[in-house]
């Protein structure tokens, strides 16, 4: 079936250059016109993938390889073990509780699959009181980002009364007795303009056992309305620290009060010059891991009775690989290094000293370590390309890394592999580019290749497991994953060099990814697929936009498309840091107008095989842009190469996805695959 998409006269002007916007009458998702017309694309969409006969053969495979248990890395609070874990194929995980990791007695929590018919109920905030009797936990529906916040008394199994409202992003730090929480929200609908009720951030005292209307205002910066501020508690509970962050720009500040002092917050840094992030504390002694003066971060220590510059001491320096992140767990600092973007683990003293490093396998990412400042154990959670996350309990006393939870053995690592190339971009730039696929490859440039690529807001793409990833490796696939500029795997340099006028470097890492593929005997442009999700959705569409005709498909996820106007929706003002803004710059819109996907659209261009995804509710990268982005595609396509779209009904950017749901998407992705690169 064919759609046929009406065009409006809408123009306007980008210091004094006239660009048409035909589609803006797809932004409003509320117009029945809209709706049907969202209706039809999908009815074309599945009509195209139910010509692929063996789709049912393909979600069969999914299902199978989707079917393990999967584990979160367990935390110790009072007198229990909590953690995540999915049986496999249900729609979410259930979050557990046992006083015994061996016994596998487990009693359930929270049970989100029970909370919504639809399964899209989605834990996604937990904070437990010092003693372990209480837990406050949020829930997201429907992918949102918005959550409401409850308490669960862990001793009594039932909920209190309270609910909080009108939080996303947000933090949640319990008092030491347990009495009582600070958190941060956004304004009550109607009490701002609608454009507004993200901005005004603000942090409150909730009394437990109290309505959240008699909640006290602790802190709030009108003078700052795209601000926002998570509480968090020192490790004595003496002081009470805000996180001070603007949207995805790589900066910070921290302001602290001292909870038996009455008085205002002190400013400890406020000089928006870095990124400081707040790790534990000796007394009036905090450190902070930063990337100030030091673009791969350090550990610093900062007294706050005598908080002068001067006195800072670089506790850890800065070393030759990006400081990914760090705890203090043993009264130890526990630092994890990107080295070539996969992961170690180190141990330091105090001091700075090394200690030791905890010997993991090679290529992998840390899913999650888990301890407290006294514990002489810790949790570790490890995953790569091969083979889903490993769960070990690491000694502090004895050096013993062993296994928590018993390994899926279902999955043969024996004769596949993860290699690691690094190949030459435009500039000469050397991009690292991680492949895994079955041992013996042959070079014969016949080999069907997925390329993966993000490349913005210091994302690292480290090696992690996906069983649709897994399906199409034991297919005969490769899949690839391009470590681009824009990315945080060689530390602050690395993520500004794909930033706001050097965002076209990204685009260019990408393509050559590709041709470094098609010109290695990996593969050839017919068996050459390109794909990438919300940032990396743009990266996608500027791609082929740029070069049609090197890929034999694509797969632009939930993506950022209309670079002129994303900024006015919902949290799209956060990423001006990175994107730059073309009302506001002649100088950004010049850059922006030049790679914005919906506007190099060209007409008489026989663009590759596409299918773009997105969901009706998703209220981070709205559904606005994956619909004009195909009409237009749609409208000057060259050639019978389908541009299909895939709206999913309730549901969001990803947060909370029903595994019933993506196993739907991935066995429409994946047909697609096979059947446009003939696998």
């Amino acid at each position: 079936m064919t759609v046929i998409t009406k065009k409006e006269q809408v123009v306007e002007n980008y210091h004094r250059t006239l660009v048409s916007d035909p589609y803006r009458w797809l932004e409003n998702p509320d117009k029945v016109e809209v709706k049907q017309w969202v209706d039809e694309q999908n009815e074309k969409t599945q009509s195209y993938l139910s010509t692929y006969p063996n789709r049912n053969e393909v979600k069969e495979k999914l299902i199978n390889v989707w079917n393990f248990p999967k584990y979160t890395v367990p935390r110790k609070e009072g007198e229990y073990y909590y953690f995540h874990k999915n049986d496999g194929l249900q729609n979410q995980a259930v979050f557990y509780r046992t006083s015994d990791l061996q016994s596998g007695d487990l009693e359930v929590v929270l049970d989100p699959n029970m909370m919504n018919e639809e399964g899209t109920a989605a834990i996604t905030n937990l904070s437990f009181t010092k003693d372990g009797k209480r837990l406050a936990y949020g829930i997201s529906l429907n992918g949102s980002d918005w959550q409401e916040i409850y308490i669960r008394n862990l001793e009594t199994g039932e909920n209190e009364p309270d609910v909080i409202k009108w939080c996303k992003f947000s933090s949640i730090a319990w008092n030491e007795e347990g009495t009582g929480f600070y958190y941060n929200r956004f304004p009550e609908p109607g009490t701002v303009p609608a454009e507004e009720e993200s901005f005004y951030n603000k942090v409150f005292w909730h009394e437990l056992g109290t309505p959240q209307e008699e909640d006290i205002l602790v802190f709030e910066d009108r003078d700052n309305k795209e601000h926002s501020f998570n509480p968090s508690f020192s490790d004595d509970y003496r002081y009470l620290i805000l996180n001070v962050w603007k949207g995805t720009e790589n900066k910070s500040r921290i302001y602290y009060k001292k909870l038996d002092e009455d008085g205002e917050f002190v400013k400890l840094l406020a000089n928006d010059d870095a990124r400081y992030n707040f790790i534990g504390n000796d007394g009036s002694k905090f450190y902070f891991v930063t990337n100030l003066d030091a673009p791969k971060e350090k550990i610093i220590a900062i007294d706050v009775e005598q908080p002068a510059k001067e006195n800072w001491v670089d506790v850890l320096p800065e070393q030759e690989d990006v400081l990914n992140f760090a705890d203090i767990i043993h009264d130890q600092f526990i630092v994890c290094y990107l080295h070539n973007a996969h992961y170690e683990l180190k141990v330091f003293h105090k001091n700075g000293s090394l200690d030791k490093e905890i010997p993991l396998p090679n290529f992998v990412s840390i899913s999650g370590v888990q301890g407290k400042r006294k514990d002489d154990v810790m949790y570790i959670g490890y995953t790569s390309y091969l083979a889903p996350a490993t769960v070990s309990r690491f000694d502090f006393t004895t050096g013993a890394l062993d296994p928590v939870f018993g390994q899926s053995s279902q999955f043969d690592t024996e004769n596949y592999e993860t290699t690691q190339v690094f190949y030459e971009s435009k500039d000469g730039t050397q991009v690292p580019m991680f492949l895994t696929h079955r041992k013996g490859l042959e070079l014969n440039g016949q080999n069907p290749v997925l390329l993966y690529g993000y490349g913005g807001f210091n994302v690292s793409l480290t090696p992690a497991f996906s069983p649709a990833q897994r399906m199409w490796i034991e297919q005969g696939g490769v899949y690839a994953v391009a470590n681009l500029r824009g990315g945080g795997e060689f530390g602050e340099e690395w993520y500004k060099a794909g930033t706001l006028e050097r965002k076209q470097n990204v685009f260019d890492d990408f393509i050559s990814a590709a041709e470094w593929l098609i010109s290695s005997g990996y593969t050839s442009v017919n068996k050459l697929a390109i794909m990438g999700g919300s940032n990396g959705g743009l990266l996608v569409a500027a791609c082929i936009t740029q070069r049609p005709d090197l890929y034999g498909a694509a797969i632009c996820q939930v993506p950022v498309i209309d670079m002129l106007r994303y900024h006015k929706f919902t949290v799209g003002r956060y990423w001006v840091t990175d994107y730059g803004n073309a009302e506001e710059s002649a100088e950004q819109f010049e850059y922006m107008y030049k790679y914005s996907p919906l506007h190099n659209v060209k007409e008489g261009t026989e663009y590759p095989p596409t299918l773009i995804t997105t969901a009706d509710t998703d209220d981070r990268v709205v559904p606005l842009h994956a619909k004009k982005f195909a009409a237009t595609l749609q409208e000057v396509q060259q050639g019978d190469n389908p541009i299909l779209l895939r709206v999913e009904k309730n549901a969001g950017h990803g947060l909370g996805k029903p595994t019933a749901k993506i196993i739907e998407e991935q066995a429409d992705i994946f047909s697609f695959l096979f059947k446009v690169l003939e696998v």
